[in-house]
């Protein structure tokens, strides 16, 4: 407080006292002289000295006070007054109260006044707006009219009821002297403005300009006013020269309008500097405020800013998102970023603003997918470019695009889809389509489809420029030939294919005479088999390949066949002295080459040496057979027993048994020891009543029955197996009449024949036959499906001549037509230990591979798999889905580096659903294990390298979106997961792609400039 002011406060305090001392006999003569001398100091505005002696004088207002009523009333008028005067809050519900039940109009009509004021100085103006509305002005002076009218404006004001506050500020701004003039035309200026009542607010605005006050908060009023008045050059002088003065209130506000003007002028360079302040200066700002900065950036070539802000802009669907995407593309490509370009038009091309804009970035878009190896994408860009744009200028162009994107796509299935609907086919696709037939063909292969992949095989040898694949063609053609047990046509197709070797992967020579022997063995052409196998490797080493060791040890197979066991037994040898898979089958070999040489003693010496050297050989049991038939042979049939019974008691090979338990029965029988004879042959008939042996049993037991003297228990014997004594005559002639129409292949005839055999005689002796045949002849018709019942009905009588092919046949059927894979697990399973043929053995190893491998039972299928990549030549495919299932099982157990090298060896088994599986999962890996760059390029890999599987495709895509996100490279994660909503077509995944792009879009709106409307 100034010094002055102080003293003078004191003196007046002094008087103040001395005036007091003064007046107190007046006070004793006079009961009214205290009323007076407080309301003397009222009206003097003394309100804190006049407020305790209106409250001593309204609490002492006992009933025997000499004031009289009206002054008794006026004091508490005054004490309430004086309260309010001096802010005590104390005082405002005793004015409430006051104005609610006192009688005296002016002096209510004050209080509410007053009561007002105090709501106004306390900022509580809806309180003092329902004052003020109660209040008459009746009593009222003209200062404190004018004061209340533009309190009570204001108030209105506030609570944004601009029609009631409107005249009363209009009012006020009428009148030059008043107090709160300027204020007033401010207030007023603001609500015509806010009318677009401009001529008026203008008016206003340059009253309210001439204060201090208001001189850096109306220029840009003003400006507005000008600008929207289309005095836009007016507007641009103004708020250009308010800046220049500086200390705006609102100087973002101006620049972004100045900007905006400059813009609109297209004088993008003045404008840049405005509206870059602008948006610097706001954390978010209007879409268009963001597109105005970001087309200055692209007009002064800043591709970077320029990008930063057009990307921020995407995702909507009116014009402005449109043209935003269309600019960033193209910002994108003056960068030479492709990548992002593209997803710039993709996002352009699903806006419907501007078709212009549209067809633009459709071809775009397919044309920067082509150039970048997005085949699949590019694939389907130009034909829906095609289909909806069938007279652009640009139509040329896509379609010669749309031949070469056939010319280069991985995708073969739906390049060969697509090359068959066109109506016209020119040269260059002619030229093309042998291709497509021949890349899906091996995909189709790879996919163990090896049906379907015949006949686009065929059709390649017959069209025209196939020249260069016309050898390819033959190999797998004889190669799918020798799959299915067709020799004769593997022999001649893979003879063709040497004529003209190409070599293309799996594609070489050495697989084709390797299996070329193979067929020639089969069909027990062994010298020309010899051939081939040498043709491989005359001689091996320990460095040899596993082919060329196989083929070796298969020359001394043709050998043998052709009985110079001269040099099947050199090759026997060396096979042995490297150690090599086959050497305990070369040992085996030889000793059976000792027995055609009559020497039985060595030959003996031989097999039984092999359960010692190779103990866990699957040629212990064939080796314990023969030594047993040695034995037999020379009729010393009490040493056959010992390895019969060891055959009996195994594990292993339970394809023999049915021979050990006749075979055992038949020594017993020629010792003289009927009893346990009986017993073998009991076991034999009861334990395999459907296979070969338990025919030869059966004369067996009836010699034996009879001899006893027992034949009624022979007959009950019979019966309880299934074998009546006496066969009805009907039985037989039934079957033998269906059997003739079978041999003369009357497969109508027969089938029926067969059929009403078993109606008739459903436990027939001849029940197995019967079933069977009617499978094989719905396979020749080609309904595999109908076999199923009576392979499975085979398959169901345990060990006979026609179990194995039967109950391949079912695991087949079950597999590949019906797709029961639990039930065609059983079957290979069942498979596996009597498989007699290696190459059913092989199919059963891989069929319960596949099964276990579409169950995900990775922990079960490792073992087989380990297995099955032992065995020597195995197919690709087989090779592929082995390793793919042990890269399982070492992801499954978190074994990164080992799953990653056994994925690596299914990508470089070939192209495959399986290879495309692979890379997305070393991808997955390389994600998981933060290395986003890595993980980045496998995943594109699988997108332009495995078009034609679109799971695993779309799954890439996904995982490009995650390292995206990751990365916080939100423009190209929401690109990615909206390229999957829009275009994918496998359900589950485009679920995951939309939750995925609802995380995106709420981040992004986190993190952009872009205000949410």
């Amino acid at each position: 407080m100034n010094r002055f002011l102080s003293i003078s406060l004191i003196i007046a305090g002094l008087a103040i006292q001395s005036n007091a001392f003064a007046q107190i006999t007046q006070l004793q003569q006079d009961p009214d002289a205290e009323f007076k001398q407080a309301k003397e100091l009222f009206q003097n505005d003394q309100y804190g000295l006049a407020y305790p002696v209106f409250k001593k004088i309204y609490s002492n207002g006992a009933p025997n006070s000499n004031l009289s009523l009206a002054v008794q009333l006026e004091s508490k008028y005054y004490y309430i007054l004086c309260g309010l005067k001096i802010n005590d809050s104390t005082a405002a519900p005793m004015a409430v109260d006051f104005t609610e039940k006192e009688y005296d109009i002016p002096h209510v009509q004050m209080m509410r006044f007053h009561l007002g004021e105090y709501y106004y100085r306390r900022k509580m103006l809806p309180e003092a707006v329902a004052s003020y509305e109660k209040t008459n002005i009746a009593n009222l002076s003209n200062r404190e009219i004018a004061d209340m009218k533009f309190h009570q404006a204001y108030g209105y004001f506030t609570m944004t009821q601009f029609d009631k506050a409107k005249p009363l500020f209009n009012a006020i701004r009428q009148i030059p002297e008043d107090p709160n003039y300027i204020d007033a035309n401010y207030y007023y200026g603001f609500i015509a403005f806010n009318e677009k009542k401009y001529s008026e607010a203008i008016t206003s605005f340059q009253v309210a300009e001439t204060s201090p006050a208001y001189q850096n908060v109306v220029p840009f009023y003003l400006a507005e006013i000008y600008y929207f008045n289309a005095e836009k050059d007016k507007a641009l002088e103004y708020g250009e020269a308010a800046l220049r003065k500086g200390g705006q209130y609102y100087d973002l506000q101006l620049r972004q309008l100045v900007g905006h003007i400059w813009f609109e002028k297209r004088q993008y360079a003045k404008a840049l500097p405005y509206l870059e302040k602008y948006v610097a200066g706001n954390q978010k700002v209007r879409r268009e405020d963001l597109y105005e900065l970001s087309y200055c950036y692209y007009e002064a070539k800043n591709w970077s800013k320029s990008i930063e802000g057009f990307k921020q802009l995407g995702g909507g669907e009116d014009s402005l998102a449109q043209n935003s995407m269309y600019l960033l593309a193209d910002a994108y490509l003056k960068t030479n970023d492709k990548v992002n370009a593209r997803n710039a038009f993709q996002f352009c091309a699903a806006n419907n603003s501007n078709a212009l804009q549209k067809e633009v970035s459709t071809f775009n878009y397919a044309k920067l997918s082509y150039e970048l190896g997005y085949m699949d994408a590019a694939l389907k860009g130009f034909q829906a470019f095609t289909a909806a744009y069938p007279a652009s200028t640009m139509l040329q162009e896509a379609r010669e695009l749309l031949v070469s994107t056939l010319a280069n796509t991985s995708n073969y299935k739906d390049g060969l889809a697509l090359y068959e609907s066109l109506p016209v086919r020119s040269e260059n696709a002619m030229k093309i389509y042998p291709r497509l037939l021949y890349g899906r063909s091996v995909e189709l292969i790879n996919d163990q489809q090896i049906i379907q992949a015949d006949p686009l095989l065929s059709r390649l040898l017959e069209v025209p420029y196939n020249n260069t694949l016309i050898s390819l063609a033959r190999f797998w053609k004889g190669e799918i030939a020798y799959r299915n047990g067709n020799n004769e046509s593997a022999i001649a197709y893979f003879t063709e294919y040497l004529k003209n070797p190409m070599a293309n992967g799996e594609v070489n020579t050495v697989n084709a005479r390797y299996n070329l022997g193979y067929a020639l063995l089969k069909t027990e052409n062994y010298p020309a088999a010899k051939e081939q196998f040498e043709a491989i490797a005359k001689n091996v080493n320990s460095s040899s390949t596993t082919i060329e060791k196989d083929a070796y040890l298969r020359s001394a197979d043709c050998y043998f066949m052709n009985k110079d066991y001269k040099q099947a037994l050199k090759i026997y040898d060396q096979v042995m002295a490297l150690q090599m898979d086959g050497a305990d089958y070369a040992l085996f070999q030889k000793g059976i080459i000792a027995g055609a040489m009559n020497h039985n003693t060595e030959k003996l010496k031989l097999l039984q040496s092999i359960d010692t050297r190779y103990p866990a050989s699957p040629f212990t049991s064939d080796a314990a057979l023969e030594i047993a038939n040695t034995y037999i042979a020379d009729e010393n049939y009490e040493a056959a027993l010992a390895p019969l019974n060891k055959l009996i008691k195994s594990n292993k090979a339970a394809f023999l048994k049915p021979e050990a338990y006749l075979k055992t029965g038949i020594a017993y029988f020629n010792l003289d020891k009927n009893e346990e004879s009986l017993t073998q042959f009991k076991t034999l008939v009861s334990t395999y009543p459907n296979a070969a042996e338990t025919d030869d049993a059966i004369e067996y037991i009836r010699n034996l029955f009879v001899e006893r003297q027992q034949p009624a228990e022979f007959a009950a014997f019979m019966r309880a197996n299934g074998r009546p004594v006496t066969y009805n005559e009907e039985d037989s002639l039934t079957f033998k009449s269906a059997m003739l129409r079978y041999d003369v292949k009357d497969w109508a005839g027969s089938k029926n024949g067969f059929k009403d055999y078993l109606s008739k005689f459903p436990d027939g002796r001849y029940q197995i036959e019967a079933n069977y045949f009617i499978a094989e002849i719905f396979v020749t018709e080609k309904a595999l499906k109908e076999a199923l019942p009576f392979y499975v009905a085979v398959a169901g009588k345990g060990l006979s001549t026609f179990a194995e092919r039967s109950v391949l046949q079912a695991a087949r059927i079950y597999y590949f037509e019906v797709k029961d894979y639990d039930r065609a697990e059983k079957y290979f399973t069942q498979l596996k230990p009597i498989a007699t043929q290696q190459e059913n053995k092989l199919e059963a190893m891989r069929g319960l591979l596949r099964c276990q491998f579409r169950a995900q039972k990775w922990t079960d299928a490792a073992p087989n798999a380990q297995e099955l990549l032992k065995e020597s030549g195995i197919a690709t495919d087989d090779r592929m889905m082995a390793s793919l299932v042990v890269a399982k099982n070492h992801q499954l157990n978190k074994e990164p580096d080992q799953a990653i090298a056994a994925y690596k060896q299914v990508m470089a088994t070939g192209k495959s659903e399986y290879g495309a599986e692979s890379q997305y999962r070393i991808a997955e890996i390389l994600f998981q294990q933060d290395k986003l760059a890595e993980a980045e390029r496998m995943a594109f890999d699988v997108i332009k390298k495995s078009g034609s599987y679109e799971y695993w495709v779309t799954k890439s895509y996904l995982l490009l979106g995650d390292i995206y996100f990751k990365q916080k490279d939100l423009f190209n994660a929401e690109a990615t997961y909206k390229s999957i909503v829009d275009n994918g077509t496998v359900a589950e995944l485009k679920t995951e792609a939309q939750q995925k792009l609802t995380q995106v879009l709420a981040e992004k709106n986190k993190t952009n400039k872009v205000e949410q409307e």
